[in-house]
């Protein structure tokens, strides 16, 4: 029995596969079909209901609409009779009846134009307009992106499909009836007032552009006014780690439109940020000469630039002053103090290229291994427990794989927030009857679509997980000839979770025990389990203990290793994974090589041809910390903000300014920059040529789509301008040149050469030859461990570092916004990011602030042992009772002024998600918090 279906098209014999349409038959065949409904990308089902790819088929009364007729053995097929043709123009005549005419309209380049140009229709005499009448066209730009003109909609349910099916939102929907059908938002609400989360996805699939880019049209919303493109580049979204593969469209050295490519983590699809976010790049505060502090400016721990000329701190420089200031600097410190009293920060947004240069310029030209990035904010602590417990920090398996999974664990995450598109392939698993586990002290959108909604108390994620892996080994759910095989630490892990049963634990993590042996069954007896964790289970002083109990939960299960099982941390910048292989972190070289390893470090001596300092150096808050004690004199930043991303940010900024030198190098004059010596105008992510990392560890080509703007520099060149002045003998004259030094020193990058990155985009390591693809599994047999086994390290019930009391008896928690990015450099200068979510805010929940005596939309104080805050009000029913959360993204209510920089102990990462707060109306605390 065969899968092959062999037909007649046109006369011709030809075969498809199983599933496939007369219309993906003929399109691979090289005959073109007109199309308008169906949507030609992945996760689009045909619908056929436009009619306008109607053909014949021999012996049938009527014609079928191609793209949902499946072939049959023998059957003969004419996509050119004159009937079909005859029935596409008039359907294609009746549309065009109930539109403005091409250049009237929104989108004169349409596919719905471009068919009917074909055909020679360029309206219709014959048949009357139903807005002839009374009837009135919906018009609509309350949406800061996207406007929407209906008297372009042919009702063909592209846009219902892209938001209900692709994206699984389900904001639009069909209303009326007949002729008179439209797609509405929620219950008919402006776009711009529903609960739309500007994705695009309708944009990219209307077929008409009744659903179309402001970017592109007259400022009136209703016409397109961009007509052609200088280029369109094939790039990468420079936001979040799913690492979207995009297609940039420029005009006149600008950014004009974004849309997804066909890549394995996107599949066409992106959020708001990656879509309509990219105006960032062409900000007017883009950083365009040098500058050097003037003598007048003394620093401050408290300075605040906001609305002050620049020139009256800074002054203008040639690139050759400003290097040589920079470069002087930090020699002079060296010579002074030694290297160990310089360190760098290095940036997770920046290419795997720029990354190994910076940090192979501070183990180098500095003679210290004080180097660090926000992965040390994020997921310290999830690798430290990776690399102890499977010998790898990267994760076992895609995101993809969550469609192969029976059971999808997500906790500590909000990927609908923090990773979109990744949360489209969750939200698509559960459609198709995934059972899907969501657990957050937040209520959050995904949990419309768990079978578990679990919404525990904060801080007791470890009493949690423990219950779990009680009931697993209580009930012999675990898979003993997998651990016999694979793992150790079995007996101790059973002596330390039998205190843990769900009973003892449902008071202390506040959900009742049913439901704790429930979710644990459910990962347990599942075919496949897969498990997602984010910066909730990360960013506590037990972190490490949390991602320790998750490792244990594969392990025991043996949910690791296979298709829809394993572990995944999700990586909050576009490079985290990338920085990190590379070497960006104190206590590794590259892949992960110690070095504190005497034969390890002398490998790289030999390479690098320089003795190497034999110490581990200090973390990101350690660095901090030790400014403070006097043994940092001197920094080197490249874009990376630790005035607004660093814990307690008054002590981070006090430090900074405490610095004898400091050197910044990026795009905008940040509120780190405040304090610099000198700054360095870089280069953004559009005018980079270089290669990222992203979550599922695919290495991803990003191209230049843009100039670089005045005076600014390519950041790997001026890191090698340093270095060369610095006395190294660096010589690169291209950036491939940097890629294969780094991939000498690094056995995850074997078989994947710069010339294969360029050629495929894409490629996910490891891989087993040159052209045998990536293994999007990995742990298959065994683990890259000393005895090949994983390491099962129990975990122990700690409290955060400091709980609620009468004084502050509220939790406050930090995080991300859908509309916004890590520290808010970028996405603030992001129009639509910004017209959405405009001013910084405080969120409770509306009993929390009843009980109060709160008003929302009000100013309000928010107060730590660390310091006080204003902020708006906002009422959200997904906060918890008894907590306050703010995003960290907006510097005038800068949440890290609040947060606790105690550290988890094995990660070195700080508590941004649990310290005790207050809040208060302003008006009580109005003098108290301008003094």
């Amino acid at each position: 029995m065969t899968d092959k279906i062999e037909f007649t098209l046109d006369g011709k014999t030809v075969v498809a596969d199983k599933g496939e349409t007369i219309w993906d038959v003929a399109k691979r065949e090289g005959t073109r079909i007109p199309h308008l409904c169906h949507v030609d990308l992945p996760g689009y089902r045909p619908d056929g209901n436009c009619r306008a790819c109607m053909i014949e088929i021999g012996g049938e009364r009527v014609l079928a609409a191609s793209c949902i007729r499946k072939p049959a053995a023998g059957m003969v097929v004419k996509t050119d009779t004159e009937r079909a043709k005859k029935s596409r123009e008039m359907v294609f005549e009746l549309l065009a009846s109930n539109m403005r005419s091409a250049d009237a309209g929104p989108d004169n380049q349409s596919n719905f134009w471009q068919w009917a140009s074909s055909m020679g229709i360029a309206g219709s005499d014959r048949f009357a307009s139903k807005f002839d009448g009374h009837e009135v066209a919906e018009f609509d730009i309350t949406n800061p992106a996207i406007a929407v003109n209906l008297d372009a909609c042919i009702a063909c349910g592209a846009c219902v499909r892209a938001c209900r099916e692709v994206q699984v939102n389900d904001v639009i929907g069909m209303a009326d009836r007949g002729g008179h059908t439209i797609p509405v938002f929620d219950m008919h609400d402006p776009m711009g007032l529903s609960t739309c989360v500007t994705c695009g996805e309708c944009v990219q699939a209307c077929p008409t552009g009744a659903l179309f880019e402001k970017t592109l049209m007259d400022s009136a919303g209703k016409s397109r006014a961009v007509q052609d493109f200088d280029k369109v580049v094939d790039s990468l979204c420079p936001f979040c780690g799913v690492g979207c593969q995009t297609s940039v469209a420029v005009k006149d050295n600008r950014i004009v439109q974004i849309d997804g490519r066909n890549g394995f983590a996107n599949e066409n699809r992106l959020c708001v940020k990656g879509r309509f976010g990219f105006d960032y790049a062409m900000s007017p505060d883009r950083l365009t000469k040098p500058l050097i502090r003037r003598d007048d400016a003394p620093k401050s721990g408290d300075a605040d630039l906001r609305g002050v000329d620049p020139l009256t701190i800074f002054r203008e420089a040639t690139w050759e002053e400003a290097l040589e200031r920079a470069a002087d600097g930090l020699k002079k410190i060296i010579h002074q103090h030694g290297g160990r009293s310089l360190a760098g920060f290095g940036s997770a947004k920046g290419s795997n290229e720029e990354a190994y240069l910076f940090q192979k310029l501070v183990r180098q030209g500095f003679g210290t291994n004080n180097v660090d990035h926000c992965t040390r904010l994020c997921h310290a602590s999830s690798v430290a427990a990776l690399m102890e417990g499977v010998g790898s920090g990267a994760v076992s398996a895609p995101f993809t794989d969550a469609l192969k999974a029976e059971c999808i664990m997500v906790i500590g995450a909000r990927p609908t927030t923090n990773h979109p598109v990744a949360a489209t392939f969750f939200k698509q698993a559960a459609k198709r009857g995934a059972k899907l586990i969501v657990i957050d002290p937040r209520g959050q959108d995904l949990m419309r679509h768990a079978t578990y909604s679990l919404r525990f108390r904060a801080g007791s994620d470890v009493a949690l997980l423990n219950s779990f892996l009680h009931t697993i080994i209580e009930e012999k759910l675990y898979d003993e000839q997998y651990i016999q095989a694979n793992v150790s630490g079995f007996e101790a892990l059973r002596a330390k979770v039998k205190d843990f049963s769900p009973e003892a634990m449902a008071e202390v993590v506040g959900i009742d025990a049913a439901t704790l042996r429930g979710v644990a069954r459910t990962y347990a007896k599942a075919e496949s389990s897969i498990i997602f964790w984010g910066m909730g289970i990360s960013q506590h002083t037990h972190g490490t203990d949390n991602s320790r109990c998750l490792i244990a939960l594969a392990l025991i299960t043996g949910h690791v290793g296979r298709p829809g099982t394993g572990l995944h941390p999700l990586r909050g910048q576009n490079n985290v994974q990338g920085a990190s292989d590379v070497g960006l972190i104190p206590m590794y070289y590259p892949d992960y090589k110690s070095v504190e390893n005497p034969d390890i470090r002398g490998q790289y001596e030999n390479f690098w041809g320089q003795t190497l300092d034999p110490k581990r150096g200090l973390t990101v808050v350690e660095i901090i910390d030790d400014i403070h004690a006097g043994g940092i004199k001197g920094m080197y930043i490249m874009g990376e903000n630790p005035a607004m991303s660093d814990p307690d940010q008054h002590h981070a900024r006090a430090a900074l300014a405490m610095l004898e030198h400091l050197v910044v190098q990026d795009i905008f004059l940040t509120e780190t920059a405040w304090h610099a010596d000198v700054v360095l105008p870089a280069s953004a992510h559009a005018e980079k040529l270089g290669t990222y990392t992203n979550t599922n560890r695919q290495v991803q080509l990003g191209r230049p789509a843009l100039e670089l703007p005045g005076d600014a520099r390519q950041d790997w060149e001026l890191i090698v301008d340093l270095a060369k002045r610095l006395g190294l003998d660096w010589n690169y004259g291209h950036i491939s040149e940097v890629y294969t030094e780094m991939a000498k020193v690094m056995p995850s990058l074997k078989y994947i050469s710069w010339d294969r990155v360029a050629r495929e985009d894409s490629v996910i390591y490891p891989a087993d030859g040159e052209d045998a693809p990536g293994n999007e599994i990995v742990f298959t047999s065994g683990f890259p461990t000393t005895d090949g086994r994983g390491r099962i390290v129990p975990a122990d019930l700690l409290p955060p570092d400091e709980v609620p009391d009468d004084e502050y008896p509220l939790v406050l928690t930090t995080g991300r916004m859908l509309e916004h990015w890590h520290t808010g450099a970028m996405t603030r200068r992001a129009g639509v990011l910004d017209a959405i979510e405009p001013q910084g805010i405080a969120a409770m929940n509306p009993y929390e602030i009843q009980r109060r005596g709160l008003s929302i939309g009000d100013m309000i104080t928010v107060e730590t042992r660390r310091g006080t805050v204003e902020a708006i009000l906002r009422a959200d029913r997904e906060v918890a009772d008894g907590m306050v959360f703010m995003p960290f993204c907006f510097n005038e209510s800068p949440a890290n002024a609040l947060t606790n920089p105690m550290l988890d102990p094995f990660g070195k990462i700080p508590e941004f998600k649990y310290c005790a707060a207050r809040v208060a109306p302003l008006r009580q605390l109005a003098g108290e918090t301008r003094n």
